[in-house]
């Protein structure tokens, strides 16, 4: 079978590439014979027999470019993903200016709040529990069994305390060492309620008296506090009466782990969907162009020297010749590395970290440049 191999010339048409990206790019087909005709003269045409047709060349130019696209839109990835995440997928972003968000991080951060009770995305659930006199611990895990709820429950907050001072400011008991009594009988007021007080008073008077209340009370009583080990709650102090609820607030655990699950399927999820496409190849410029027939070249160089390895040694007369498959191949696995590497360089070097580096930098080499400029002495 006698395969036809590269004659020197060739001339592009849609259909001649795998996929076809890039047909009907009119950039694309202009430069695909000038690609196919720089490759063949690198490889050694006309000098030398290249054992490749236009195909080959088209196909090699179609995936540098591809590849090309890949490694911009997967830097662009890396550098944006926590504003892209969540945004349409229906949008195509491949020429979009992307502005930094707030929107991920403040999402993420909610969580903390969520804790603190100020925030999130979970609901605080009400519990009440009749407390009795006498009993000091409280199973409040058998109490979400008892009211069907099931997977289990976080306590988060427990109203178990004192009677705030201020309740407690008109308290005939509350009063005594202080010379209320004793100011509202000189003015014929005795047999009236401490309650009602005609006597207008400093608000440092109020405040010293709420502190007196509540330090009678940390000094003299049983301070209200409670544990809560395993949701077994413990009271401090005992009950001493029956009737009335203690209320507390909750969290199902099944709710906290489903909140971190949200089902969104035209949004950005994950790095596979964000929506870049391959890249238009008109718009590439001539930066992008040269690294993309740099590649062609050595995925030539590849595919020449596994054609080359099948027929390793090609006999001639009265002696055989060894093809330089080993040669292409180790070249062109150097070559697609190196311009791989040199590719991811660039675009870290262009990134928005770096650049803001740079310009801090700038800034700084101009401020101790100008510190050298003579200050002038004005004289009056």
């Amino acid at each position: 079978m006698n395969i036809p191999i590269w004659p020197g010339s060739s001339s592009f048409s849609t259909g001649k590439t795998p996929f076809g990206f890039y047909d009907n790019d009119l950039s694309f087909s202009t430069d695909a014979d000038k690609v196919a005709k720089f490759c063949s003269q690198r490889l050694g045409y006309p000098i030398m027999d290249v054992e490749l047709q236009d195909i080959h060349f088209y196909t090699a130019f179609e995936e540098a470019i591809t590849i090309y696209g890949n490694e911009l839109y997967a830097y662009k990835v890396r550098q944006d993903y926590l504003t892209l995440e969540g945004t349409s997928t229906t949008v195509n972003v491949n020429n979009a200016i992307i502005t930094p968000s707030f929107a991920t991080i403040v999402r993420l951060s909610e969580q903390y709040g969520e804790e603190a009770g100020t925030g999130g995305n979970i609901d605080w659930h009400k519990g009440l529990i009749p407390m009795e006199s006498g009993v000091q611990s409280y199973d409040l895990g058998q109490w979400a069994l008892d009211n069907q709820i099931s997977g289990g429950i976080e306590i988060k907050r427990v109203f178990y305390e004192s009677v705030p001072a201020i309740v407690r400011f008109f308290d005939p008991y509350a009063g005594t060492g202080m010379g209320m009594m004793q100011m509202l009988d000189s003015f014929g007021w005795g047999n009236l309620s401490p309650a009602i007080n005609f006597m207008m008073m400093p608000l440092n008077y109020d405040l010293q008296r709420l502190q007196a209340i509540e330090m009678n009370d940390q000094v003299r009583k049983s301070q209200f506090s409670f544990e809560i080990i395993n949701n077994k709650l413990k009271l401090f102090p005992i009950p001493t009466s029956s009737g009335m609820n203690l209320v507390f607030q909750y969290i199902l655990k099944e709710e906290r782990l489903n909140a971190g699950i949200v089902q969104a399927p035209n949004a950005v999820t994950n790095v596979s969907n964000v929506p870049y496409t391959n890249p238009n190849y008109t718009s590439i410029n001539s930066i992008g162009r040269q690294w993309i027939f740099e590649y062609a070249l050595a995925l030539c160089k590849e595919m020449l020297g596994l054609i080359r390895g099948k027929y390793q040694t090609i006999q001639i007369p009265n002696a055989a010749t060894t093809l330089n498959y080993a040669d292409l191949l180790g070249l062109a696995a150097a070559e697609k590395l190196a311009l791989i590497e040199r590719l991811r360089i660039y675009f870290d070097e262009t990134s928005r970290t770096k650049l803001l580096e740079a310009r801090s930098l700038e800034a700084d080499y101009k401020q101790k440049e100008l510190s050298q400029v003579p200050m002038t002495i004005y004289i009056y």
